[in-house]
């Protein structure tokens, strides 16, 4: 009966210790309040270095404010994100940081 009950508890951990070993495997994900923080910390940083322009920045700005606003539609309308709802915002969010990289390296406004 021991050695059963072990086995058992055994399982149980090992099932428990999947999904966490399986998110730690995907490198690239992030939640989205972490893009979003990151995304803000890149427009911030290229501001303070003069990689973006001020009108650069009020742009993406307006982008990024535009999916938060997305963002809060989705959340409104059921609890939580449905899978769709999140390739949408993980699509948009990917090429909003496409942009500030962009935006970033053209050399825009910057002395020689």
């Amino acid at each position: 009966m021991k050695k059963f009950m072990l086995l058992i508890a055994g399982l149980g951990v090992a099932t428990a210790a999947v999904p966490a070993s399986a998110a730690a495997y995907q490198p690239g994900w992030q939640t989205i309040n972490a893009r979003q923080d990151r995304i803000e910390q890149r427009i911030n940083q290229g501001i303070r270095s003069g990689a973006l322009s001020r009108r650069e920045a009020t742009q993406i700005r307006n982008e990024y404010r535009g999916l938060v606003r997305l963002e809060a539609r989705y959340r409104a309308s059921r609890p939580g994100l449905t899978v769709q709802e999140r390739r949408d915002l993980d699509r948009r969010y990917d090429a909003l940081s496409a942009k500030v990289r962009y935006e970033k390296q053209d050399r825009n406004n910057r002395r020689r």
